[in-house]
């Protein structure tokens, strides 16, 4: 009998001591699961802002980029006007008064279409006496020329556009060769005329001071 007070103290001090290592067990798996909850809140935060900057991203590039069609389908008007020119100012030696007015308008309509498309971020391709870049050219044939080394643009048969930066369309070019090689895979095309001019083709060239 006076052995029981001090057995159920016993029993309440090993009582305590289970119920402690089961909160300690029970935090640590309470920490473990924190801890998981929180790196999957963490991955889907960046899911959540990498859709965001995705979704950013095609929204500029749709302001952006917008017009590229409408942009391109324009670029033959643009290559007609400056058809138009060129054969005038090749064709026409002996020009009436009428020819050379006319010629001046067109080349006016030409260079206020031109700069409404720059407005918009529409730019021409530097080609022209420039070593031949494929991201930006389009070799349509090959010539030999003895005062450029080979791979240089030597003649523009067809302008080339970006639109704020982005290739709109390549230039159509000649490229100079060593002589006797020709590259592989050459297309060869009869140029659509000489060089187009300078920057977007409209400046008039020494055939043009006739007019001024």
């Amino acid at each position: 009998m006076t052995g029981s007070p001090h057995s159920i103290d016993d029993e309440q001090v090993a009582t305590d001591a289970v119920d402690v290592a089961t909160l300690l067990r029970e935090n640590r798996e309470l920490q473990k699961d924190n801890a998981s909850l929180r790196d999957r809140m963490l991955r889907a935060l960046a899911e959540a802002e990498n859709r965001r900057s995705q979704a950013d991203r095609a929204i500029a590039d749709a302001r952006q980029f917008a017009i590229s069609e409408f942009a391109r389908e324009l670029l033959t008007v643009v290559d007609n006007l400056q058809r138009t020119v060129e054969a005038a100012q090749t064709q026409l030696v002996d020009r009436r008064v009428e020819d050379s007015t006319l010629l001046q308008g067109v080349q006016a309509t030409l260079r206020v279409f031109l700069q409404t498309l720059e407005r918009f971020g529409v730019q021409p391709v530097e080609a022209l006496g420039q070593p031949f870049d494929p991201n930006v050219h389009e070799a349509i044939m090959e010539e030999d020329d003895p005062l450029q080394p080979p791979g240089v643009v030597t003649r523009v048969v067809e302008n080339g556009y970006t639109l704020r930066g982005r290739l709109l369309r390549p230039a159509r070019v000649v490229v100079s060769k060593k002589s006797g090689k020709r590259l592989t895979g050459e297309t060869v095309a009869e140029p659509a005329g000489g060089d187009l001019g300078v920057r977007w083709g409209t400046l008039p060239g020494p055939r043009d001071k006739g007019l001024s």
